[in-house]
Order: structure tokens, then C-alpha cells, then sequence
């Protein structure tokens, strides 16, 4: 796929001797490229390499930005989607042209769903040779349009830098999500006169996009909950993409709000924190008379919006005006950041003599108990002895692994199904899964940009072995970039999500067409490839097996072998499909 040329050592020194031999004045496309990396903050890509981008590796070099190389472009995608959300920087990815970029494109379109900030940089053919066939020539841009904030080729070498400041500027407007540009092998390798190419100054070329939203919307805001009995908040992931942490905790907290969280929303209240709530959602949204959505589509997460009462008053707030009253009317709508909203809500409403938190005691015990009540029921399966293990005991014994430091990710169907009910990350910014595009195979790439970028803070992924099939000889990337992790596979041989489907669609007879996959050791996976393995079969194993993991200090994956007829209420109410 790549097309790459086997040099010798002593080839490449002289190469590189000739190259500082130039003219300091001229500058090539692939070093304005790094340059107007660096501006933006970007300190990190991800490639896979080609002849057609090799110059914007030498740029970075020479900008101080880190080149992690990886064996599938689709993994370079997704850790670039990763790193912009965990960090909050854009996150970059630089693949070869032809099927370099169509295998980026599902780690595209996964961050695109996902509302992440990322810049994809595919290369392309000549334009001397436009039209005339050359190697991997693709019209990417009209590919990739539908699927980005901005897609574009850069015409000349003087725009080189130009457009990847615009390509960002657009990744940041309104709700983040992903960019593209492609240039031609002679655009990159050409050099023009250092005087004649536009290079952005970091910090001088996009404008802040923190809008707290229309004034009169949030004094109507402040006004509702002031009024209100029985509120509740869904904490979407906007709130971390806003880094709205703080503006989140204070509202609740001042104006005690039972709140929700979902996606990269959760850990915004730590687990046992009063006003965290989780397994009461279904009751708040029936019974509650304000529902405030923050950073949340009504997709089908959120059934089309029609989980959500009539009788409520219903406030949705949301970066991308296109979303706000999608699926479902809404009695007040605010666009901006959630940051900058929830913030200002809380000091409108700051300051009264009353503001409706005694009236809300009765409503917040209502909701424990009925927290509670889900909570004690689940329990006997979270701690069940039986052979094969019930996933719900795994994900019991992950979430009792995790510290506050550890970063959860989940990567698979059924089995992150599971986790989703019951794994709390104690910290905000400490959760990561595929997003509404439910794109298998994130989780290497979300290990590798998640360790990479703070790398004193503890991984630890959950993977479907489905998942886990689809880009885990990137494992070998995490081992020879010394990225340790803590890896579990809930194994069961299938596709259990769409396996369950089946069988309700179709009958029992029926249930193993297209979806079992074979019994993979995984464990001896891993340490083919230089990292730490072990397989599990008895339930009191798995925290000793996850302990010695941790303590390997290397990537590592524990395979554990799950009932493959158990499945997730999610899975088995087919709410994806509904």
C-alpha cells in the first residue's frame, strides 16, 4: 500500500547534508506544514509513511513534534481523534494518498459523529500529473467532504501553511469535528522563498469560540430552575469538550440538581458524589418537571428525543445550532458554549434569597431510592461466582480496579455495553468510547493517543474481542513506543450484539450466521508481541490478574472468557437499531 524505498545508513547522512546545504531562504511545503502544526499547538502525528508526505516528516523533525508510526492507517485516524479528546488540542494524522486515505476514512467519519477537532493530511499525486494516472491518485477531497468540517487541496507551496490554518479555524467553528486537506508530492517537496509564504503566528489567526449564548435565554434558564420541583441534567460530552467541569459541578451543586452524565460527560461528579446519578435516568426523564440537555443530541441514544416526558419543560444547549430541537421541540434552546453557558446560569441564579433547593429534597430521595433499588437488584450478577463468568462480574471487578488516575476506555459491543452500566471513571476527561458512529477497533489508537499524551497516568481498555480483531496488531506500535496499558478482552467467540438480533429475528438455528469468530488466545497475542498476557477462566482470578498486569509495566492484555449466552438489557432491548 505504502510505497516505501529500503535505505542504507549511509545514504541517509549525506541526503540529510545536502538538505542544510539549501538555501535558508527558501523553505519546502512539508516544513511549512510542520510550522503551522507547531502554531496550532500540535506537538504529536500520527502516520503510517508514503513517498508522497515523507516532507512534512523532515519538517517535523526539525519542529519538535513527535512522529509515532503505526501499521493501519485507520489507527493513525482514530489515535488522532483520541489525542484532540483527551487533550483538547487538535489531534493530526498524515497518511499517503490512494489507499492511505481510504483507510483513514472511517477514523474520520468516527471522529466527524463524534464532534472531534482533528486534521487529517493526506498526500496526492503530482499536479503536473493531474489527470494522467499517477500512483494512488484518488479524488480525496470529494471523498472526504461529506464527512468533515473542511476538505481541501493545497494548490501551492506558499499556501501550504495557509491552508492548514484554515483547515483548523474550521475544525473549531461551532461543534469541533475533523478537517482534511490533501497537496500533491511537488506542492510538499517544492521550496519558495521564506518571504513569500504566509505562516500563521500561533494564537493570531482564529477567534475564541466560547459564546455564552443569548442573555435573555439564560436569564430564562435561571428563571426555570429557580422554579423548579423536580430538574435534571444530562451532562453530554460537550461538557468535556468545553472543559466545563467546574461551571457543571458549581450549578448542580448550588442548586442541588440531580444530574446524569453519558459519553465523555462522565466523571464530571465523582461516583459518590450526592448528585451523581446514573441507573435513576429513565425515572428522572418520566417524572421531571425541567430537563436541561447539555452537549447532547436526540439521537438514538436518546430514543429521537421521545424519552423524555411531555410534561417537562425541556432546555437543550448545544455548540452547533443545527442540533439544538432536532427530533424534538424544545421550550428553550441556547446555543454556545457549554462552559460559558453553564457558567453564566449559575451566577444568574446565584445570590436569591430562595432558589428552590430546599423544595428538591423530597425529589433527590425519590431518585436514590430508586438508584438504589436498580443498584441492589444488579448487585448479585456484579458478584457472581459462575463459570463461564457473567460479564457483569468482569466489569464489576474493572470498575473496582480503576483509581482516580485510571483513563477507561471501551472498545466493543456487547461486552462495553455492560461496562457502560456499571463503570464510573472517578475523574473527568477519564472516559473514552467510539462515540454515536459505534465504530469498532478504537481502542488500541485511544490507548496509544491516551498514554502518549500523559504518560503517568494509568489506561486501562475493555475490548470486545470483535473489536479487538479489527486493529490490535497495533499493539506492537504500543510496545516498541513503551506505552504500557492494562487490557482486557471479554471473549466470548462472536459478535454477541448482532448474534442476539439474529436469533430474536430469525430463531436459534439461525444465530451463527456471520457473527462467531474463532476461540483466540489473546493472551499469547500479546506476548508474541513483546507485552504482558494471561487468560481467565475462574471469576476470583480476574483482580489478581488485572493486579499482576498493572504491575508487568508493559502493554498487556487479559483475556477473559465470558458467557457468550449472557447479554446486555441494551443489546437484548436493541435500542441502536430502534
Amino acid at each position: 500500500m505504502a510505497q516505501t524505498t529500503q535505505t542504507t545508513s549511509e545514504s541517509v547522512t549525506p541526503l540529510h547534508a545536502a538538505e542544510q546545504a539549501r538555501d535558508p531562504e527558501q523553505i519546502s511545503g512539508g516544513h511549512l506544514v510542520a510550522k503551522a502544526l507547531k502554531a496550532e499547538g500540535v506537538d504529536t502525528i500520527f502516520t503510517l509513511c508514503g513517498g508522497h508526505i515523507i516532507d512534512i516528516y523532515d519538517g517535523c523533525v526539525d519542529e519538535g513534534i513527535s512522529v509515532i508510526d503505526v501499521r493501519h492507517e485507520q489507527v493513525a485516524a482514530h489515535a488522532a481523534d483520541g489525542y484532540a479528546r483527551i487533550t483538547g488540542k487538535p489531534g493530526c494524522a498524515v497518511v499517503t494518498a490512494g489507499p492511505g486515505t481510504t483507510d483513514a476514512v472511517t477514523g474520520v467519519a468516527n471522529a466527524f459523529r463524534a464532534e472531534s477537532p482533528m486534521l487529517l493530511i493526506g498526500g496526492q499525486g503530482a499536479l503536473s500529473q493531474h489527470k494522467m494516472g499517477s500512483l494512488q491518485d484518488l479524488p480525496h477531497v470529494d471523498m472526504m467532504s461529506p464527512i468533515t468540517k473542511f476538505a481541501a487541496t493545497v494548490p501551492h507551496t506558499e499556501r501550504a501553511a495557509d491552508l492548514v490554518s484554515m483547515a483548523f479555524r474550521e475544525a473549531h467553528h461551532g461543534a469541533p469535528g475533523p478537517s482534511f486537506l490533501e497537496i500533491p508530492r511537488d506542492v510538499l517537496d517544492a521550496r519558495v522563498p521564506v518571504e513569500t509564504a504566509r505562516v500563521p503566528e500561533s494564537g493570531h489567526y482564529r477567534a475564541s469560540t466560547r459564546s455564552a449564548g443569548d442573555p435573555q435565554a439564560i436569564e430564562r434558564l435561571a428563571e426555570l430552575l429557580l422554579a423548579s420541583e423536580r430538574p435534571c441534567i444530562l451532562l453530554g460530552n460537550q461538557v468535556w469538550t468545553c472543559r466545563a467541569t467546574d461551571s457543571a459541578i458549581k450549578l448542580v451543586r448550588e442548586l442541588d440538581v440531580p444530574a446524569f452524565m453519558n459519553g465523555a460527560g462522565r466523571g464530571t461528579l465523582e461516583p459518590d458524589d450526592p448528585l451523581h446519578y446514573q441507573l435513576a435516568r429513565r425515572h428522572a426523564f418520566n417524572n421531571a418537571d425541567l430537563i436541561i440537555i447539555v452537549g447532547t443530541p436526540f439521537d438514538f441514544r436518546m430514543g429521537y428525543g421521545k424519552r423524555l416526558t411531555s410534561e417537562a419543560t425541556v432546555v437543550q444547549i448545544d455548540l452547533d445550532y443545527r442540533t439544538v430541537g432536532k427530533n424534538r421541540d424544545v421550550d428553550l434552546g441556547i446555543v454556545g458554549d457549554a462552559d460559558a453557558v453553564l457558567s453564566a446560569v449559575a451566577d444568574a441564579c446565584s445570590g436569591r434569597i430562595d432558589n428552590g433547593s430546599a423544595g428538591r429534597k423530597e425529589w433527590l430521595r425519590e431518585l436514590r431510592e430508586v438508584e438504589t433499588t436498580a443498584y441492589n437488584k444488579r448487585l448479585p450478577r456484579q458478584l457472581s461466582d459462575a463459570s463461564p463468568i457473567d460479564p457483569y462480574r468482569l466489569v464489576h471487578e474493572i470498575n473496582e480496579f480503576l483509581t482516580e488516575d485510571s483513563i477507561y476506555i471501551g472498545d466493543g459491543g456487547d461486552i462495553v455495553t455492560f461496562s457502560g452500566q456499571v463503570v464510573q471513571p472517578k475523574a473527568p476527561g477519564h472516559w473514552l468510547d467510539p462515540g454515536p458512529l459505534g465504530t469498532l477497533g478504537v481502542g488500541v489508537p485511544f490507548i496509544m493517543a491516551a498514554k502518549h499524551a500523559f504518560p503517568n497516568k494509568e489506561v486501562v481498555c475493555l475490548f470486545g474481542d470483535g473489536a479487538l480483531s479489527l486493529t490490535g496488531w497495533d499493539f506492537e506500535t504500543l510496545v516498541r513506543f513503551n506505552l504500557p496499558f492494562i487490557g482486557i478482552v471479554g471473549n466470548n467467540s462472536s459478535m454477541n450484539q448482532i448474534r442476539y438480533g439474529q436469533i430474536e429475528k430469525y430463531g436459534a438455528d439461525r444465530g451463527r450466521v456471520g457473527n462467531t469468530l474463532g476461540h483466540v488466545e489473546y493472551d499469547k497475542f500479546a506476548r508474541m508481541l513483546g507485552g504482558y498476557g494471561e487468560a481467565v477462566h475462574d471469576p476470583a482470578e480476574i483482580a489478581p490478574a488485572l493486579q499482576r498486569a498493572r504491575e508487568s509495566g508493559k502493554p498487556s492484555l487479559i483475556n477473559v472468557w465470558v458467557d457468550p449466552e449472557v447479554y446486555a438489557p441494551g443489546t437484548m432491548n436493541q435500542t441502536m437499531y430502534k
